[in-house]
């Protein structure tokens, strides 16, 4: 390893829905992380690496920052924040259609303030305003906190993406690789495949059910089809808050659960680089986003 190779563990701070996770696959090349154009997408602490060829990039996703309405919802906000606290640099993501500072995106900046990390300000959506806007929003920001770097980005056309690694680079002290170079994420297999589920029913279903569902993976064993092929045979759940949401989520003649599953599986499929065989349940699980002995499990450990 060189003598002047660097890393560090970044942090990606911003609202619901400004496109965190979509820049971390992109800059990652891999799927790592949710993506679906619903609030609250990500729930749990992602980290996912990038290894260049000088330096080695941890970038943890957390939760969008939104006003709790559960249990859940007060955990995912702390864990975003207590994040912040013990990272190298902390990347900002804010949306080019803002018009101005917006409550949340205030109170992502106190916390910066507070924290006094190093930080990279993403605008994010470029392409969907003029170049006069951007500027507006920059000087806007300027004013607010001394950031090292403010890059305009597009996830959706590729702009800027490298320059997000490499003033991200130049901001990382010199230390060693925590992660062998050919790993891209710390989930395991069975966190990977709850949350491609959970994405695509994310994705599939109507705004009001996605947020009271949870994807448990009861079986996961590997073996051989007839053809000597090897296959991972996944059993999951899917559980909801009502028993009307459950009736959504499975469909007419379980069109709705069938689809889930199609689209995870090929999803799987490409991510694990083997066949699966995916079979899903969905049960009622009432007011979980509240139940304590869950929670637990979404906390920082």
């Amino acid at each position: 390893m060189k003598e002047d190779f660097k890393s560090g563990f970044v942090s990606i701070l911003g609202r619901t829905n400004v496109g965190k996770s979509s820049i971390i696959n992109s800059l990652v090349g891999e799927k790592v992380a949710a993506i679906a154009n619903k609030p609250q997408t990500t729930r749990t602490v992602i980290r996912a690496i990038v290894n260049r060829p000088n330096s080695q990039i941890i970038f943890i996703d957390t939760p969008g920052i939104h006003k709790p309405k559960s249990k859940l919802g007060d955990v995912m906000v702390e864990n975003a924040f207590e994040v912040s606290k013990d990272v190298d640099v902390l990347v900002f993501v804010i949306e080019a259609t803002s018009d101005e500072i917006g409550k949340g995106d205030r109170l992502i900046l106190d916390k910066i303030k507070e924290v006094k990390r190093k930080t990279i300000l993403v605008i994010n959506k470029i392409d969907l305003v003029d170049k006069a806007k951007i500027a507006r929003l920059i000087d806007l920001y300027k004013n607010e906190y001394d950031f090292v770097s403010i890059i305009p980005v597009s996830t959706i056309k590729n702009i800027n993406l490298d320059v997000i690694l490499d003033e991200i680079e130049k901001n990382l002290k010199v230390g060693p690789a925590y992660y062998n170079i050919d790993e891209y994420t710390d989930q395991t297999s069975r966190q990977l495949v709850e949350e491609t589920i959970r994405e695509k029913a994310l994705k599939l279903l109507n705004d009001e059910v996605p947020h009271g569902i949870l994807v448990e993976v009861d079986k996961m064993k590997r073996s051989k089809t007839l053809k000597n092929e090897h296959i991972f045979n996944v059993e999951a759940t899917i559980y909801c808050l009502r028993e009307s949401h459950k009736g959504i989520i499975i469909g007419k003649n379980g069109s709705m659960l069938k689809k889930i599953g199609t689209y995870a599986r090929e999803d799987l499929e490409k991510m694990l680089g083997t066949k699966i065989n995916l079979k899903l349940w969905v049960k009622v699980k009432q007011d979980w986003i509240n139940n304590d002995k869950i929670i637990k499990n979404f906390k920082l450990q």
